[in-house]
């Protein structure tokens, strides 16, 4: 459309007036001006300038940014400086030990036990500095040394002549002797070295505060010349800025090691000045002049004359913006500014706005390298910035990325390239702890510190507890106070991180390629590969303290977007609600790489249940496809690495650079084997729900997580998607979107590497508050007690109390860190959520039968550890009971281990522990045992059925320990918590299962005997284990003691293995529980043993008799075996005690002597006494008597020297007593008559097996003899006889005067 006369004159004067701004800004906006001296302006500012045009502009800006010649050719040139200019480690020959190397020589990992490596480049006249960005906080050396230092595997920097360094680790200065120096580094300090060869002096300074000057007098003059260089122990971390990036903390007066590149600086300082004006410049049409913007209305209008400008500014500067020293110098700066000056939103719009231009006048790979340099400054200020107390470093760091990720091409950009391949960018969801509570200003932020007061008492049933003051409550309040504070800032920090995490998972930007979050995606998956594969493997790991805040920024942003798609899709679930559908654990869709399933191995699984893969899930594995991915997994030996050799390696410090892969978050090893494995292997997938044919399937290959599109994770309207092969048992309405169940299954897995073993650890710093809260406690005490004319003695009291008082000031502050940080309410929740999920998860795949097995067993084990986390690390502080549907939360994990404990679906042996342990665990405690007793009565039986199964072939000592923990609180005097003699040692840790009140379960008792009265094999084939391995285990412990008996008496000083005091320690104590066990059935069942109806009593009393015997003799005997180890108290058999043995087997005796019914008495009576090994001193012992005492006469009162019941009035009743009383009056009577009725027997009737009773049986048909008791208990696991070897048919009685008429007769 042809424009009027009056519209191309207003476009004409609109375009004049255009080129004059643009040329006007540009000669009156004049760039910042460049550091006065030798990097100035090379022309005279006096010269007259040309008129400026659109001509001539190009010509103006290189004669702008001009530099000397001077300028140039001095770069890298200085006096006292020796090597090439670029300083970097020396990998080639400056090195002792094994050390792993970035690519970029400035990284350095200790993969040795002591390892030292030096820089390129040294100096030996002025003053030099360098920086070291410290990554882990372990056992580091760092300074300066000679090329005459030779160091070892045990000696390094420090520890040689013309060595010295700096250990923040230990907190010492080493130059061959140590003496204490500077402060406690961490992890994200930053450590200056200064040396001063014109003084002779060394210096280092932390986070930019002088440390003071470390060492003087240095050697100097010919041939003495300084190194940077460091010695780190294994798995140690650090990276070196010799001054390839601007200083963290310069200092005045020195230099660094590596000249910044003052001439491109110079340059890029005045095109970024030239860039701002035409940003921040514009014409005022009305009045005719310029007029300066604020930055926050920035705003380029699309003119072709300021377009055009910008494209000359660009040109000359694109180049300059590749250079990680100028970005950081330069355009972080200026990006920082804006944010600084800016409300979000409007920094917002400026920061898309510049990045706009970048990827408009530069080329592709320009902005790409700008980006990339770009978030690796931002990652690098954020992780090594100083915690001040408004986290306000943190914020601006934290805002410019968000500002960066908000553009859509240059998120994309850095998520497919930059942020899991190349960066650590975990870390942007970290907020590290201070070590330094003052330098943080938490003194500020908690003026007044509270720790809390426990009651030091163990081991009664009840505990003092003591009331809290006045002043101790104003005291708390406080404390609390700050610590909300403190909880309010971290809190701006942490949603910063969610809002990256969101931009991450967006998938609404698929406007002309892949949407954001199935790149995420496929990061996510390669970053947990690399973290489940490499386990072990320190350098590869992400370290755990960085997984579990992202693990929590993840579950906060997954939240959010599951419960938006609910908004907009009323079908679908809430967050509340979230699991994994089991079919994604078998349809291939998600790569496990070579994480277990329940069931095996996946290529097992898939062979075994192909055909229930078929009839559930309409899916069936192409047998061929199976066969070459078997053979390929078995030949991975001669694999190509074409994705490895693509990527940087790093050099490995043993001669020159090795193809080793860099650390696993900085970029991803390749897996071939379990990966190639998974995504190979072919499935063939059928929706419809029918008998099918082999026509009918149809074969589908499993893509790789970089293959995979939008559509096979999403599906479509053919395609489920993840959730293809839905089982019957399934709903068919959809959950959520099939991207955000990916996300949660990789937060399981997240928990299960490394965040829960982190939230364990993070304990330590409110043990620590405990114990000096004890100390401080005992301390004061002393103080009141101490006698007043003891003023020494005062005096160091008064020292120890101050000194507790600070370290507990300190720690209570850092602890409230911690809660805020790790343990707040919140992130309680995050972990219950999960926890909840994990339960569904098992739920459902429980209910598809056999493919169960193929559910990946950190399912259960997150399931296990996210609520011992919960039960165990949040508190006191936060209660799990305070936790929205607590009750029924315990009620479904009681279900889940009930019954996976003992399922045959589980094959794994760890698993099979894990979930054996955590259900004798679960029972230690009151809360969690109603909930077993709460889950039906079906699933309890069946529980309490597999308890009793025989222990051959299964963890029996966990089972015993189950069935221990329901009897504990009814036995004889088996009340206790804590041993007796153990209440004056050290008090443990008073969350153990070991240390809780007894809770004893009589409705799981009534279980057990129902159970036990049932089938004739059950009771006996239960009893027989449970005797086979009490007579191990006691067997094995006293075999135990003399070794450990015999090693104590040697002259030659001796050291027991503390593995096999352990061991000692540990039979001993399974025979206790045993012998509880046997205690528990005679009580509920005594029929069992007392009812001689049954065929296998007699002979069951019989062996039980002769075990209580055998341990009777061993620990009363006097000054015997067993005495002398107790007296020894030995560390590691503080368990071993005559206590915890002797009334297990005085429970069992009064049961079966005083309880039972008088037919009863008689016959355990007989059965005791007929043992050859039966002595009625033993039964005396436990009543402190050496001898049986007359008849009529009364008890004598205990000797302290010797060991009685009576002793024990606090845990023994008056009732108890008594009825031990009866038993050894009933015994002592019983043997008398028995020994006057007792005719001698001559050696040829005695038992030819154990020639301890008489010969009472025969077997048939081969005619040999022995007693009932040898033969019975030989019977339950042979059949043939002792001596020939004929199967034996039966056993008949027998006795001598009857064979002898009967043989006469048929004579």
């Amino acid at each position: 459309m042809p424009r009027s006369p009056g519209s191309q004159a207003s476009c004409t004067r609109s375009c004049w007036m255009t080129t004059c701004t643009v040329s006007s800004l540009l000669l009156t906006a004049p760039p910042p001006q460049p550091p006065a001296g030798r990097w100035g302006l090379s022309q005279p500012l006096t010269l007259p300038r040309k008129p400026l045009n659109f001509q001539n502009l190009p010509e103006h800006l290189d004669q702008l940014i001009q530099v000397d010649k001077e300028c140039e050719e001095s770069q890298g040139e200085a006096e006292g400086r020796l090597g090439p200019s670029t300083v970097v480690l020396d990998h080639t020959s400056g090195f002792e030990g094994l050390l792993l190397v970035d690519d970029d020589l400035l990284g350095v990992i200790g993969h040795s036990n002591f390892g030292t490596i030096r820089s390129t480049t040294c100096v030996y006249k002025g003053k030099w500095i360098y920086e070291v960005l410290i990554s882990s906080q372990g056992l580091m050396q760092i300074g300066w040394c000679t090329i005459s230092c030779r160091f070892n595997q045990e000696e390094g920097v420090g520890d040689t002549h013309n060595s010295y360094a700096y250990d923040g680790n230990r907190v010492r200065k080493w130059n061959v002797t140590t003496t204490n120096y500077g402060k406690a580094w961490a992890a994200g300090d930053i450590v200056s070295c200064l040396i001063d060869l014109d003084d002779g002096t060394l210096s280092f300074c932390l986070n930019g505060v002088s440390l003071g000057t470390a060492f003087e007098n240095l050697s100097r003059g010919l041939g003495m010349a300084y190194f940077p260089a460091i010695s780190l122990s294994f798995k140690e971390s650090v990276a070196f800025n010799f001054g390839s990036r601007p200083l963290r903390y310069p200092v005045t007066g020195y230099r660094p090691l590596q000249d910044p590149p003052h001439a491109d600086l110079v340059r890029a300082q005045k095109l970024l000045g030239c860039f701002r004006a035409v940003l921040s410049v514009e014409l005022n049409p009305v009045e005719g002049r310029l007029v300066e913007k604020e930055s926050a209305e920035w705003q380029v209008q699309g003119q072709p004359t300021v377009l055009l400008a910008l494209a000359h500014i660009f040109h000359r500067f694109a180049p300059l913006l590749r250079k990680v020293y100028l970005v950081e110098a330069v355009l972080v700066g200026f990006l920082l500014g804006v944010v600084e000056a800016s409300s979000p939103a409007q920094a917002q719009s400026v920061v898309h706005q510049i990045l706009d231009l970048l990827w408009l006048f530069m080329e592709d790979y320009e902005v790409q390298d700008c980006l990339k340099q770009l978030m690796m400054s931002l990652l690098r200020l954020y992780r090594f910035s100083p915690i001040v107390p408004d986290l306000s470093l943190q914020v601006h760091y934290l805002r410019l990325t968000i500002a960066i990720l908000r553009h859509e091409k240059s998120r994309k950009f850095l998520l497919s390239n930059v942020l899991f391949d190349v960066l650590r960018s975990v870390v942007f969801f970290f907020i590290k702890s201070p070590l330094r509570v003052e330098e943080a200003g938490l003194r500020e932020l908690i003026p007044t510190t509270w720790w809390p007061c426990r009651s030091s008492r163990e081991g009664r049933e009840s505990q003092e507890t003591k009331d809290e003051t006045a002043e101790e409550r104003l005291r708390r309040r406080a404390y609390e106070r700050g610590c909300q504070r403190l909880k309010k800032r971290i809190e701006v920090v942490e949603e910063l991180q969610v809002q990256i995490l969101k931009l991450l998972l967006d998938n609404k930007d698929d406007n002309e390629d892949e949407a954001s979050r199935y790149i995420f995606l496929t990061k996510f998956r390669k970053f947990l590969q690399e973290n489940a594969s490499s386990r072990g493997n320190a350098p590869v790991l992400c370290p755990p303290e960085y997984m579990v805040c992202f693990l929590h920024r993840l579950i906060s942003a997954l939240r959010y977007y599951w419960d938006e798609y609910k908004a907009s899709n009323p079908r679908a679930s809430f967050s509340e609600e979230a699991y994994i559908p089991p079919q994604v654990f078998y349809n291939g869709k998600v790569d496990y790489f070579d994480l277990q399933r329940l069931g095996g191995l996946l290529s097992h699984l898939r062979k075994t249940l192909k055909d229930d893969l078929a009839s559930k899930a309409n899916i069936l594995i192409d047998p061929l496809e199976l066969q070459a991915a078997t053979m390929d997994d078995l030949d991975d030996d001669d694999e190509p690495a074409p994705a490895a050799a693509q990527r940087p390696v790093q050099a490995l410090a043993i001669g020159g650079p090795l193809p080793l892969p860099r650390p696993g978050w900085l970029s991803s090893p390749t897996l071939g084997r379990a990966n190639r494995f998974l995504s190979t292997a072919a499935v063939s997938l059928m929706t419809p729900r029918r008998p099918l044919s082999t026509s009918d399937r149809v074969k589908v290959r499993t893509l790789s997580a970089e293959q995979r599109t939008r559509e096979d994770i999403e599906g479509s309207h053919w395609n489920e998607g993840l959730l293809l092969g839905r089982p019957p048992e399934e709903p068919d309405q959809p959950l959520t979107e099939n991207s955000l169940l990916e996300v949660l299954d990789g937060a399981v897995i997240m928990y299960n590497l490394s965040v829960h073993q982190q939230l364990g650890k993070m304990v330590g710093v409110s043990d620590d508050v405990n114990e000096y809260a004890m100390a401080l406690r005992d301390t004061e005490d002393k103080l009141r007690r101490c006698p007043k004319q003891r003023k020494d003695i005062l005096t160091e009291l008064t020292k120890s109390q101050k000194v507790f008082s600070e370290k507990l000031d300190h720690l209570s502050r850092r602890l409230a860190w911690v809660h805020a940080t790790v343990y707040s309410q919140e992130k309680m929740l995050d972990i219950y959520w999960l926890l909840r999920v994990c339960l569904r998860t098992i739920e459902h795949g429980d209910r598809t039968g056999s493919l169960f097995a193929f559910m990946p067993e950190f399912y259960l084990s997150a399931a296990i550890n996210s609520y011992s986390a919960l039960k165990n690390y949040f508190g006191p502080v936060h209660s799990m009971e305070e936790l929205p549907g607590y009750e029924e939360t315990l009620t479904r994990l009681a279900a889940i281990l009930a019954k996976h404990f003992a399922d045959t679906r589980i094959v794994g042996t760890d698993i099979r522990d894990s979930l054996m342990q955590a259900l004798a665990s679960y029972v230690c405690y009151p809360h969690s045992l109603r909930a077993v007793e709460r889950i039906p009565e079906e699933q309890r039986v069946a529980m309490v059925r597999s308890l009793l199964a025989p222990y051959e072939q299964r963890p029996w000592a966990q089972t015993n320990w189950i069935l221990v923990r329901l009897w504990r609180g009814c036995g004889f005097g088996y009340r206790y918590t804590r041993l007796p003699h153990l209440l004056k040692t050290k008090p443990e840790d008073a969350n153990l299962p070991s240390l809780q009140k007894p809770c004893p379960s009589t409705l799981l008792q009534q279980h057990m005997a129902d159970l036990l009265r049932q089938g004739p094999d059950v009771a006996p084939s239960f009893l027989n284990s449970v005797l086979n391995q009490l007579n191990w285990a006691f067997s094995e412990f006293i075999g135990m003691i003399q070794e450990i008996q015999q090693a104590a008496e040697r002259l030659e000083r001796n050291f027991v293995d503390s593995r096999q005091l352990k061991v000692c320690a540990t039979c001993f104590d399974l025979s206790v529980s045993l012998l509880r066990v046997l205690e528990m059935t005679i009580t509920l069942v005594p029929e069992i043993f007392l009812d001689w109806t049954q065929p296998t009593s007699e002979m069951l009393l019989q062996r039980l008799a002769q075990l209580l015997n055998q341990v009777l003799n061993r620990v009363t005997a006097e000054r015997n075996l067993f005495d002398r180890v107790v007296t020894l108290r030995l560390p590691g058999l503080e368990s071993v005690d005559h206590y915890p043995i002797l009334v297990a087997v005085t429970g069992i005796l009064v049961r079966l002597l005083v309880h039972g019914p008088d037919s009863g008495k008689e016959r355990a009576t007989s059965v005791l006494l007929a043992d050859p090994c039966f002595q009625l001193r033993s039964i005396c012992y436990l009543l402190g008597q050496p001898e049986p005492r007359a008849p009529g006469t009364a008890l004598p009162p205990p000797d302290r020297k010797r060991f009685s019941l009576q002793s024990y009035t606090d845990y023994i009743s008056a009732e108890e007593l008594a009825q031990v009383e009866r038993m050894l009056e009933h015994l002592t009577a019983a043997s008398a008559q028995a020994a006057a009725a007792s005719l001698p027997t001559s050696e040829e009737d005695l038992c030819p097996i154990c020639y301890a009773h008489p010969i009472s049986a025969v077997f048939q048909p081969c005619g040999h003899k022995s007693c009932k008791a040898c033969i019975n208990q030989h019977l339950m696991n042979n059949r043939d006889c002792f001596f020939c070897k004929a199967t034996i048919a039966s056993v008949e009685d027998w006795e001598k005067a009857g064979s002898a008429n009967a043989t006469s007769s048929a004579t």
